[in-house]
């Protein structure tokens, strides 16, 4: 394992007595190679957790390890890249002038500098924009810069915190273009999102995090269910017949072409054999089984998720 935790938590003081546990008993653990997305909602932990991981804030009580080495630690920290939620920069410095502050920073040879910051600019899709400064820069090439910079030092390990939280939906392509090139060279990524459908696209596990438990850690394939939820059925039925279709709920109508939604697979069964009856045309008959949406909003229901909005981080 490249990453893991052991009973990881973190409790804020709130003053006057009271505390929050923002983090609570975490046990994580991420294989090299390996896409992993820390999936949960707006203040489910998931930045509290991200900065224990950096070192940048101290848990209350257990431990983390990356590279098998304690956090925090230099040798570690020396093998990892990161992006946070909210990156900020020097914004009258160009693209190129960044990435040499950050090369220096992270301790690459001088000589090694230029050859480098062209490589990652070039991936990141910025070597137009080297000379731009960043206060010319959109959303999505902060972004992409930032995850430049989590790369200058070819770290094993990339971390990125809501990386495409605020982008447009071609930002956010991109960086999922970004994401799987670094899977394809060998980069274990952990990133964490509450956008769903990029979990559902790049992630070859995924943990869920609700008000600072652990909820669920797995293969998309083995947290769904496999059972059938609803069954969208298209028919052809003659004009004004409407009876075959049941039990059905009608959501789309175009002539005699009738789409209705039924939520078990016996109710649509039964509703083909009396389009059919009724001299009327199959069209088209879908099963929809559990998504990651459906499945994240069960546990969010199970979990208690109205109170998130009141915990202190992440």
């Amino acid at each position: 394992m490249i990453l893991k935790t052991e009973g990881l938590t973190k409790i804020f003081d709130t003053g006057f007595g009271k505390t929050v546990a923002a983090v609570e008993d975490l046990d994580l653990q991420v294989a090299a190679g390996e896409i992993f997305g820390f999936v949960g909602p707006n203040g489910a932990g998931k930045t509290t957790t991200i900065k224990m991981l950096m070192g940048l804030i101290f848990p209350t009580r257990g431990r983390a390890f990356i590279f098998d080495e304690p956090i925090p630690s230099q040798r570690a920290k020396a093998r990892l890249g990161y992006l946070p939620e909210n990156p900020s920069y020097q914004d009258f410095l160009t693209g190129a002038e960044a990435m040499h502050f950050f090369a220096t920073l992270s301790g690459v040879p001088r000589p090694e500098q230029p050859r480098r910051i062209d490589e990652l600019l070039g991936l990141v899709g910025l070597s137009d924009a080297a000379d731009r400064q960043l206060r010319k820069y959109s959303k999505g090439m902060q972004q992409r810069l930032g995850i430049a910079q989590a790369l200058v030092s070819q770290p094993a390990l990339v971390v990125l915190d809501e990386p495409m939280s605020g982008l447009d939906p071609i930002g956010r392509r991109e960086i999922r273009d970004l994401i799987l090139e670094l899977k394809k060279r060998g980069t274990t990524v952990f990133f964490s999102t509450h956008i769903l459908p990029d979990v559902e696209t790049l992630c070859d596990r995924v943990g869920i995090i609700i008000q600072g438990r652990l909820r669920d850690v797995g293969r998309l394939g083995e947290l769904l269910s496999a059972r059938v939820t609803s069954v969208e059925l298209t028919a052809s039925l003659p004009a004004g017949r409407r009876e075959p279709l049941g039990r059905g709920r009608v959501i789309a109508e175009d002539g005699d072409r009738v789409t209705a939604i039924f939520d078990d697979a016996g109710a649509a069964d039964a509703a083909v054999a009396a389009v059919l009856a009724a001299g009327g045309r199959l069209v088209a008959l879908t099963p929809h089984r559990e998504t990651l949406e459906d499945f994240f909003l069960r546990r969010l229901g199970e979990g208690g998720g109205a109170g998130e909005a009141t915990r202190a981080s992440g």
